[in-house]
């Protein structure tokens, strides 16, 4: 997303574009999957009279302007990236911590099912599946 975009976005809600949100933003489109807390690490590099809340509040902001989405991928913090990503479940080991992503087709299925039988319907981008990945099934991670 362009500054300019960003900007426009901004002022048809009655904001402005600040330089904290402007790095706020670009910290998670740079990051990947990142929490607020590494956001926040990140940004103070540049600029460090940010502060915590500010990251929060910026980037419920930014989820709001439909720019950046999130997920619980562990008990803590949630986990931001960007919204013009491609839909993805995400696959979260309990070993490592890592995070891997596979399509959400693969999930239809079920997804489906639950919409006939239950009527819920299912927000794929928030689906996060936890388990053991190959690396630490096979003993290489310990």
């Amino acid at each position: 997303m362009s500054e300019s975009s960003l900007a426009e976005m901004l002022r048809a809600r009655g904001l402005r574009l600040t330089a904290q949100r402007q790095l706020i933003l670009q910290a998670v489109l740079d990051l990947g999957h990142v929490t607020p807390e590494q956001v926040h690490t990140a940004v103070r590099e540049v600029a460090s009279g940010v502060n915590i809340t500010t990251i929060y509040r910026t980037l419920e902001l930014l989820e709001r302007l439909g720019l950046v989405t999130h997920t619980h991928l562990s008990h803590g913090s949630p986990t931001y990236h960007a919204a013009g990503e491609h839909q993805h479940v995400h696959l979260v080991c309990r070993e490592c911590g890592a995070i891997d992503e596979i399509d959400p087709e693969l999930l239809r299925p079920l997804a489906d099912q639950l919409a006939r039988q239950r009527g819920f319907r299912v927000d794929i981008g928030h689906v996060a599946l936890f388990g053991v990945c190959g690396r630490c099934e096979d003993g290489e991670q310990k």
